[in-house]
């Protein structure tokens, strides 16, 4: 028995050895291009028609793959594809014993201007069968940064897109497509859509998440989502799962975040140096008194540079793992994502959490199609004080950051108030501000085909949004002087609940192809549901913002200034598109919007859109063009609207209480109830027409490929308060429709492969963009102004009677400044201006000497990309501009007051000014400056690993904002160019940032 189990242990080995052999293949094989080149890391995959085996590799440097051990039997199938080819299929092949199978196999490149896939409103469609002018921008060709919102990943990718942020990790960026179609703040951002679901949240979306974004610029192309859509629509698509894939993904890196550019400030003793020679000479207003009424002296021999005490080198890191698979009729994804931004300024952060899960089912053969995603997003926004951004800048460098005994030297006499004198140190370590954000979305699709080419599609969705803010003045804040501790609190909850029914045909009769589309959609938003409270006077500052019973002030109820409000949206929408021999190509759509917002004459309106597209290289005159792959005219114009940036209850008639406005009634004090909105019953919506003409080609076996995009874009019923008569109306402002703009421009895109040979490529795009803007019209017959003042808000020194710095007037762009016209010193330093009458004077100062001087709209939008790879090696950088838009620069107004250069700080360059000049920081056209600029946005160097099996292992290294060029003299020439006052540098800018990361990206 003994000696049997011997010989079993013996043979065993030999007999699984021998069974391997018996029963498994080898398969080997190249994979070239058309030139002959050998093709590094495309992606292979075995699979037998019973279903049992599948397995994928990917070819090494040489283009050689290899399985090692594929069962006997067959038929196998080998599916062959790679990012810019054609995927190629090899069918019926049957593995022997001990045999071996060789293949070769060569892909042709894809021509992606034709072959690509592009998302439109309601469905999909390739880009050869386009109409309207659409930009796509797929997740490899996005921007690389820490980002927080998915906004950032199209920051010049797209033309005529125009995205503007600071380095604030808490604030959104401002976004304007094709110039903007609105004067009111808020009014002006492209209508979202993530997955189908309209209006979703942006952040609910990871970037890591996102595969592709479409950008729908002309009105025949967003026409079809109606009210919503004067400002173009941003289609996201993120990523699902593959059919028979399985993929395990984990992304990661950490970056390191550091201020840009600071502002020359003269330091301690150049400021001491200035003020001692002044005759007579100034002083630093000693002494100064501390919030505990302790006295001391102003200048106690420092040299404090405020913007280093105040700024940090941010560390911020992001973490995406994701799963994705699928088993038989289902399929199945889950993602989570982590982000943590770290500011520049102390105590400013940003930390975000998402996780998103979807699944997918199908049955009775695919004629029934179901799908779950569900969505939660938690943000978590650590904010500074408004007022450290000036103060920064301006607070003495002479004084110390602390005194003797630990507390933060402040100067109770100094003015307080939104540009107030406060030690910046201590804004941030004395006030507390934090904003919580849960975001949570669930949406359902069911798909059901009834006929051959008729499809039942329904879309159910909810959003919800919870914001809570907190905020918490300590004991020692110079912000609630006297209150011992002042601490607010509100919770508010928006949600928004959305259907889409819609019936889609799709058939082709012969030579031609027709697509229909008919619809239902409703939505209904419940906005600002909550409320707020705030107390003061605490025994301690421990625990900050919690248990506001605590505080001794509770007989000052203070509730917040937030009130309910409800909107619904009703829609009927309808589209043909019709497509003969693959030539010819019409789109015509029309959509009938309801809104509960507007008045009772005025509810619905008609949003209709019709665009045609002509492929000439099909032909038969161009078919000897060998040089041409493709050649499409296209044409359209439509009509959308714009329902964004106003209260839900504009259009009512409104009442409003409030704690401060009580009388005595009954022998006690009531609120009083007075009337804050007049009703304007025939309020619409603002209407933007826009007429497009394009041409989209590629030549050279698509070597060279691009568009060029023509527009005219009107819009007209714009929204505006206007001052009216109480003997006639209840109130003294009427919102009603009234004005008119238009955006007029050009946009060229071109992509070139400009090298493609053996392992090294080198491809290159640039974009560039040119538009013009003008109010048409500010008044009708029933209400009238010759012009809107605005940028009032603008804290100027010395400075009084000017109604605004910059004005909304017919044949003037949205922004054009209106402001002093400096002429220059005199003999004695002293500032001079321009008169109306050309006179030069001192004295010509008034508001009556005001005049045109700039315009912030820009001229030219570019951006140039150029990606290079070699082997397992790739590098990307990336440059972007803006030219021809001018800043007023504020900021640097405020700061250079020589006069006052006792009381605040001064830049260097206003060193070598008379402090007798008592008018030099007036705002003129001396503070509008240009703000162009080019910027060297990215640059990533990385190296993807080569592994046995299909899987992907990246390292890459990456710089944003790595040199800017301009002649800005403000800390960054990109401030915010969305809302009513655009190009503005106003004391408020959170400095921008240059980050270095390092990340990781895997693939299983």
């Amino acid at each position: 028995m003994q000696k049997r189990l011997l010989w079993l242990l013996v043979l065993l080995p030999a007999a699984v050895y021998s069974y391997g052999q018996q029963t498994t293949a080898v398969v080997t094989g190249i994979v070239k291009s058309e030139n002959g080149d050998a093709l590094p890391g495309v992606t292979v995959k075995a699979a037998d028609k019973a279903g049992t085996f599948n397995s994928t590799v990917s070819t090494n440097t040489r283009g050689i793959f290899t399985f090692s051990a594929v069962p006997v039997g067959g038929p196998y199938s080998f599916i062959v594809s790679s990012l810019g080819y054609i995927s190629d299929t090899l069918n019926g092949y049957m593995a022997k014993e001990n045999g071996r199978i060789t293949l070769s196999v060569v892909l042709k490149e894809k021509l992606q201007n034709l072959d690509n896939i592009v998302v439109v409103g309601y469905g999909k469609t390739s880009k050869a069968n386009i109409t309207g002018a659409v930009t796509s921008v797929q997740a490899e060709d996005f921007n690389q940064g820490v980002f927080s919102s998915p906004a950032q990943l199209l920051q010049g990718k797209v033309a005529g897109l125009n995205i503007t942020k600071s380095g604030n990790p808490n604030e959104n960026p401002g976004v304007i497509l094709r110039g903007p179609s609105s004067f009111r703040a808020g009014a002006q951002e492209p209508f979202y859509v993530i997955d189908g679901v309209p209006g979703a949240s942006l952040y609910l979306v990871a970037p890591d998440d996102i595969v592709s974004i479409d950008v729908l610029k002309d009105a025949s192309s967003t026409a079809i989502y109606g009210s919503r859509a004067a400002n173009g629509v941003i289609m996201i698509t993120t990523r699902k799962a593959k059919p028979g894939q399985a993929r395990l993904a984990y992304s990661s890196y950490v970056a390191f975040e550091s201020i840009s550019k600071t502002i020359n400030m003269a330091t301690g003793d150049q400021l001491r140096a200035f003020v001692e020679k002044q005759t007579p000479v100034l002083d630093f207003k000693n002494p100064a008194i501390n919030l505990d009424q302790t006295e001391y002296d102003a200048d106690d021999a420092s040299n404090t540079n405020w913007q280093k005490e105040v700024t940090r080198t941010g560390v911020s890191h992001n973490h995406n793992l994701s799963y994705s698979g699928s088993s038989g009729n289902s399929d199945y994804g889950a993602s989570v994502n982590y982000l943590n931004n770290q500011g520049i300024i102390r105590n400013s952060s940003m930390d975000r959490m998402i996780i998103r899960g979807n699944i997918g089912h199908r049955a009775f053969n695919d004629r029934l199609k179901l799908s779950l995603n569900i969505t939660n997003s938690n943000t978590t926004n650590n904010d500074i004080p408004s007022q450290v951004y000036n103060n920064m800048l301006t607070y003495l460098p002479v004084t110390g950051v602390r005194n003797a005994n630990g507390t933060f030297k402040e100067d109770v006499t100094r003015t307080p108030g939104a540009m107030g004198y406060y030690n910046p140190a201590s804004l941030i370590e004395n006030n507390l501000i934090q904003n919580k954000t849960q975001l949570f979305l669930v949406n359902g699709t069911v798909k059901v085909n009834i006929l051959k080419g008729l499809d039942f599609n329904t879309l159910l969705s909810m959003q919800k949004e919870q914001v809570n803010y907190n905020s918490y003045y300590n004991s020692q804040s110079m912000l609630a002087q006297g209150k011992n501790g002042a601490a607010t609190r509100t919770a508010v909850t928006n949600t928004k609940k959305v259907l889409e029914s819609y019936l889609d045909y799709d058939r082709s009769f012969g030579e031609h192809h027709v697509k229909l589309l008919a619809g239902y959609s409703f939505q209904e938003d419940k906005l600002g549901d909550g409320f707020g409270a705030s107390n003061q006077g605490f025994l301690t500052d421990d625990l900050t913002w919690n248990n506001l019973g605590l505080g001794d002030n509770s007989e000052l109820v203070n509730f917040g200034d937030i009130y309910i409000k409800s909107l619904r949206l009703i829609s009927f929408y309808g589209r043909l598109n019709y497509e003969y021999k693959g030539k010819y190509l019409l789109q015509a759509s029309m959509r009938r919007d309801g809104s509960s917002a507007f008045g009772r004459n005025n509810r619905w309106g008609m949003f209709p859109a019709v665009s045609a597209g002509w492929n000439l290289h099909r032909e038969a005159f161009l078919q000897n063009a060998r040089f041409l792959n493709q050649l499409k005219l296209r044409a359209g114009y439509g009509v959308s609207g714009n329902t964004a940036g106003f209260d839900p209850n504009i259009s009512l008639l409104l009442y409003r209480s409030g704690t401060g406005e009580k009388f005595y009634y009954n022998g006690q004090f009531v609120n009083s109830v007075r009337t804050s909105q007049n009703e304007n019953p025939n309020l619409k919506w603002e209407r933007t027409s826009m007429v497009n003409v394009g041409l989209d080609f590629a030549l050279f076996r698509n070597i060279l490929s691009g568009s060029i995009d023509v527009y005219e874009k009107r819009t007209s019923d714009l929204i505006g308060s206007y001052d009216v008569s109480t003997t006639i109306y209840s109130y003294g402002s009427y919102v009603a429709n009234v004005g008119k703009m238009s955006n007029k421009g050009i946009e060229l895109v071109l992509n070139a492969n400009v090298i493609k040979k053996g392992s090294f490529s080198w491809t290159t795009s640039v974009n560039v963009a040119h538009n013009v803007n003008k109010v048409l019209s500010i008044s009708n017959d029933m209400f009238s102004a010759a012009r809107f003042y605005a940028a009032a808000d603008i804290i100027a020194r010395s400075q009084s009677s000017v109604s605004g710095y910059q004005v909304i007037e017919a044949g003037h762009a949205l922004g054009s400044f209106y402001t002093r016209r400096y002429a220059g010193k005199d003999t004695k330093g002293m500032s001079l201006f321009y008169g109306k009458d050309g006179s030069v004077s001192g004295s010509n100062d008034n508001w009556e000497n005001f005049d045109y001087t700039g315009s912030a709209q820009p001229k030219i939008l570019y951006g140039w990309n150029n990606s290079f790879s070699y082997k397992g090696f790739d590098l990307n950088f990336f440059l972007r501009g803006v030219a021809g838009n001018r800043i007023l620069n504020a900021t640097w107004a405020y700061m250079s007051n020589p006069t006052l250069a006792n009381n605040t700080n001064i830049p260097v360059e206003t060193l070598s000014e008379s402090a007798a000049d008592t008018k030099n920081s007036f705002i003129s056209d001396r503070f509008i400056e240009s703000g162009s600029f080019l910027r060297l946005d990215n640059a990533t160097l990385g190296y993807s690993f080569q592994t046995k099996a299909a899987y992907r292992f990246r390292l890459y290294v990456s710089g944003n904002n790595i040199f800017t060029v301009t002649d800005y003299r403000g800390m960054d020439p990109e401030v915010n160019m969305s809302g009513q006052t655009p190009g503005i540098d106003n004391s408020n800018f959170y400095p921008k940032t240059r980050s270095f990361l390092v990340g990781v990206n895997m693939v299983f």
